[in-house]
């Protein structure tokens, strides 16, 4: 089920695989997304099976549409209507509360502050490191008096295997020079991982990537869409604050 936990002061921080849900088929076995044509209700045991091992109640995540928009947990309804706001960074300041990103090939981020109990999640993909997202959500970090902040990026599609046409790889190092890459094969690609560090390096913001000896694309303890198509699952990264 976990691919790396750890505790950064007070929040618990946990990347998973793919590993120790219901799901079957392509979606085997713990997907956590619910827009690729796995059964809901299986995806909702999936959800609940994660929220019990991190010891969390209430686990809030978010449709994610490659934006910049940042969402707080206390503005997300908690009843039993289980809300999923519409956004790309998720933060809270609430003890116990467990916030989730799901990817399969984009960049998960978790962040922590350091000095204020704040804890977020990222979903970083080729348009969102474009648009700033990951300077989105640590300036909402730094606007709820978290100064300092550490990262953690997760396990994405490696640069040398994103292979993106010409004109759209220079468009991307045009806003994030160190993302440029190339395959394995030669030819044009993005290492957004590596755009997210250098993003991170810029905002001052420590960081540690356990993502960067794996690629979700050629290692399948990992959903990837690339690799599995639209029946891909998601995997996930979350974090809560603990007392």
């Amino acid at each position: 089920m976990f691919f790396h936990r750890e505790t950064i002061g007070r929040v618990d921080v946990a990347f998973t695989d793919r590993a120790g849900g219901c799901s079957q088929g392509p979606w085997s076995s713990l997907n956590l997304g619910t827009s690729n044509g796995d059964d809901p209700q299986v995806v909702q045991r999936n959800l609940a099976a994660l929220a019990a091992a991190v010891g969390v109640d209430r686990l809030v995540r978010m449709t994610q549409v490659h934006g910049v928009e940042v969402v707080r947990t206390n503005d997300v309804r908690a009843d039993d209507a289980g809300e999923v706001p519409v956004g790309d960074a998720l933060i809270t300041n609430q003890v116990g509360v467990g916030v989730l990103v799901r990817v399969a090939d984009c960049t998960p981020v978790v962040l922590v502050g350091l000095d204020q109990p704040v804890a977020g999640v990222v979903h970083c993909g080729r348009d969102g490191l474009v648009k700033g997202v990951v300077a989105a959500a640590v300036s909402a970090f730094r606007a709820q008096g978290a100064m300092s902040v550490a990262a953690r990026i997760g396990p994405r599609a490696c640069g040398r295997c994103y292979e993106l046409p010409e004109e759209m790889a220079d468009a991307v190092a045009a806003v994030v020079p160190e993302a440029r890459s190339t395959t394995s094969w030669g030819t044009p690609a993005v290492d957004v991982g590596a755009g997210v560090a250098a993003q991170l390096r810029d905002l001052d913001v420590s960081y540690v990537d356990i993502g960067a000896d794996v690629c979700t694309i050629e290692d399948d303890r990992f959903f990837s869409y690339r690799r599995q198509g639209q029946d891909s699952g998601r995997f996930g990264a979350l974090a809560v604050i603990r007392a």
